[in-house]
């Protein structure tokens, strides 16, 4: 005869039990008796406590840079690409990285996606997206950052923190083919290595110095390319025979 202040529990109710007994535990499972479950800190995957090292961007760089990125879209145009390579989007928030959050002493640019959305006036969405096309075409690239706090009740917990950007050399871009390459030192610069002289030159040269016929003829005959000085070399071995 059962007990009647003892009431038999079934196998789904101990294990019902079990799961209310773990989540409250364990923060991540809170929800797990409605069928959701969360992570016990929102932050993004890989994101890193660390601090992030920036690089300065001299500010006559950093403008070179986006008239490059200019230049590259414009190429993408010419070359049949509907809205250029890079795209109108693309290019306004990197303008904005580059001319409103960018510290061009310490390099630091870390604006979150409300600070982009009001200089570029674009959707959320749209910011996402051009950041990925920017990351995609190795124009940037990013660190996701995160920071230890505490709760409300001192429990430990990590918070979101904006990205760190760095804008990346055109030596980086995907496909980039620099057009700005510098023209060659004109030979009047100093240190550009002056014209030797010809052969006929060089073998005179040896002549007055006293050289004997076959070295000459030898210095005569060292480019095949060169017919006068081959045609010497040739009466110079006649002459010697």
């Amino acid at each position: 005869m059962h007990n009647s202040l003892v009431r038999p529990t079934s196998h789904a109710e101990q294990r019902r039990s079990r799961t209310e007994h773990l989540s409250a535990a364990l923060p991540f499972i809170a929800d797990w008796k409605n069928g959701t479950s969360y992570a016990p800190w929102p932050v993004w995957s890989g994101s890193t406590t660390k601090d992030a090292r920036f690089v300065p961007i001299p500010k006559k760089v950093a403008i070179r840079l986006y008239h490059k990125a200019l230049e590259w879209n414009r190429r993408g145009k010419l070359a049949g690409c509907h809205g250029g390579l890079i795209g109108s989007h693309v290019l306004l928030v990197l303008h904005s990285l580059i001319f409103d959050f960018l510290n061009h002493s310490t390099g630091r640019l870390d604006p979150s996606y409300n600070a982009l959305q009001r200089t570029t006036r674009l959707c959320r969405q749209t910011v996402a997206t051009a950041l990925a096309r920017l990351k995609q075409l190795g124009i940037i690239n990013w660190i996701r950052r995160c920071r230890e706090d505490h709760d409300e009740c001192g429990r430990f917990v990590l918070r979101q923190e904006t990205n760190a950007y760095a804008i990346l050399p055109p030596s980086q871009w995907r496909d980039y083919m620099d057009t700005d390459i510098p023209e060659p030192p004109h030979p009047a610069t100093w240190g550009a290595c002056p014209p030797l002289p010809s052969l006929v030159e060089q073998a005179a040269t040896d002549a007055t110095d006293g050289d004997s016929m076959p070295a000459i003829v030898r210095r005569l005959d060292s480019d095949p390319g060169d017919t006068v000085a081959s045609a010497l070399a040739s009466l110079g071995r006649a002459i010697g025979l």
